[in-house]
């Protein structure tokens, strides 16, 4: 089978797999580096011959460890990052297939689009799509705002990350149907960070006609940042990168990127010990490139109206607690924020909601609720006025998963969305028992998406959530419907919203 592709940037040269065909690492941008760095991303410059697309290259900048995509291989890291790769079926097509672009998440610090299951190999040949996945500039070089310290010889550029993700999506719309895609039919999905990127686009101006529907996977939905809290977070690295107000310029082009790198993790480790509930990695609101938040953008009408699928795992806390201090899961941050969301009143009134509180369990679940259930609820409430929304919570976790203490944690759900149950993950998952119900939850949310992708509508089984009925598919063995699944919790959030950056 020929693997070498004309793009609109040259031929690109990838390998046959296993039923598969797979393009890697191929640029959508220039490489961000030198006098690029922390400018929005620039056209690629085209190459003749063929370029070989068999390998990855370097994921984002971020701690090593990131970017481990195997037990005993850590891929290296550098800021010529952006790029992206393709996954196709090998048979021919008598049509354009539809297209799935992953994003992925990693709270927008670590993360690489070069994981194993990340390729959608198994996502590729059951729904007959292609799936591609990018690479995007991360931490300190893809979302921190130092724009206020542009001069006339040297700019620096809002949204580093979000413009990446246009980037990417500007290409599919350019060479995808060269790979057999149709580029008007393009889903976008991610989890976590990847999820509140699918959110973002919705909100960004740059980004419309480049997909057609989104999937949002745990997105923390209201994270973004205002002009202002922007403005203070890149003080404060600038404050922890030791330098000086009359240099910024400068320093920000000539410090290696791994020093660049540490001072800003210096920086978002005093802001998550200090202002539990707070995220200062994330988009800003710049009135400009992204000119609401997210989450106002949903609530007003201003995002895309286009079919949208969002969701969360009933656990999601537990990773956290056990991994990633980060989210406020213990009875101190939990205090912390929720005085600063709305003072001891709120805090009554939420801890009433959660009986048991504060055993560790339910400090937990509180946690988990307040940054991903609680704004995916606000942005489906909103959405459903102007859009189809279909709403989701995965509550199933395979016995093993159960006994360690994680239940339906935060990321699970990657694993039957990719079709990894038979994978090596799987298999020690459900070493214990389970596997017939993964397989069932595989199979549930394969289906809806591959469905959503082809058609914009999951199955016929999981109705649109509106207002009125908040019907919410339950990812269980079986699955079912629920109608306003927690209303007690949801009304509790009601109008809560992440604590400002201060």
């Amino acid at each position: 089978m020929v693997t070498d592709i004309p793009t609109a940037e040259g031929v690109v040269r990838g390998h046959r797999g296993r039923r598969v065909l797979r393009w890697r690492s191929i640029p959508y941008a220039a490489p961000p580096v030198g006098e690029l760095r922390f400018r929005a991303p620039q056209p690629v410059r085209p190459w003749s011959g063929v370029r070989e697309t068999t390998d990855f290259g370097f994921a984002a900048v971020q701690h090593r460890d990131g970017a481990r995509i195997g037990p005993r291989y850590i891929q290296p890291t550098g800021e010529d990052c952006l790029t992206l790769n393709v996954t196709a079926p090998a048979a021919p097509s008598s049509a354009p297939r539809p297209v799935m672009v992953f994003i992925h998440g990693g709270g927008y610090v670590f993360g690489t689009s070069a994981l194993g299951l990340y390729s959608g190999a198994r996502l590729a040949l059951r729904g007959d799509v292609i799936v591609v996945s990018m690479n995007y500039r991360l931490g300190a070089f893809g979302y921190v705002d130092f724009s206020e310290f542009s001069t006339a010889a040297r700019t620096f550029d809002s949204n580093l990350g979000l413009r990446d993700q246009v980037a990417a999506l500007e290409w599919v719309q350019r060479n995808i149907a060269a790979f057999g895609g149709d580029p008007g039919n393009v889903t976008i999905f991610g989890e976590s960070a990847g999820g509140h990127a699918v959110v973002s686009l919705f909100a960004t101006p740059a980004a419309a006609g480049l997909f057609h529907r989104g999937i949002a996977e745990s997105p923390p939905a209201d994270w973004a940042l205002t002009a202002d809290e922007g403005r203070r977070f890149a003080r404060l690295c600038l404050e922890k990168l030791d330098v000086a107000p009359g240099d910024t310029a400068t320093a920000l082009t000539a410090l290696s990127a791994n020093d660049i790198r540490k001072g800003v993790s210096r920086a978002i480790g005093k802001v998550l010990w200090e202002q539990p509930g707070s995220f200062p990695i994330a988009p800003v609101a710049d009135g400009d490139y992204l000119p609401r938040t997210p989450i106002d953008a949903f609530a007003d009408g201003s995002a895309q109206a286009l079919p949208l699928i969002i969701g969360t795992n009933r656990n999601e806390g537990t990773l956290f607690q056990r991994f990633d201090r980060s989210l406020p899961t213990t009875e101190e941050q939990l205090h912390t924020a929720l005085t600063r969301c709305g003072g001891s009143e709120l805090e009554r009134r939420v801890v009433a909601a959660y009986p048991g509180y504060p055993a560790r369990k339910v400090a937990v679940r509180m946690g988990g609720d307040f940054v991903f259930w609680r704004p995916t609820v606000e942005v489906l409430a909103g959405h459903s006025r102007h859009a189809p929304a279909y709403s989701y919570r995965l509550d199933f976790s395979p016995r093993a998963v159960r006994i360690a203490g994680f239940g339906a944690t935060h990321a699970l759900d990657l694993i039957p969305v990719f079709g990894g149950v038979d994978s090596s993950v799987g298999r020690v998952l459900t070493a214990a028992g389970g596997y017939r119900g993964f397989l069932a939850v595989q199979n549930e949310f394969q289906d809806n998406w591959l469905s959503f992708a082809r058609t914009g509508k999951p199955l016929a089984s999981w109705p649109e959530y509106t207002e009125q009925r908040r019907s919410t598919r339950i990812m269980d063995h079986p699955a079912r419907v629920e109608v306003d699944p927690d209303r007690t919790k949801r009304l509790t959030w009601e109008g809560v919203r992440v604590p400002a950056l201060t």
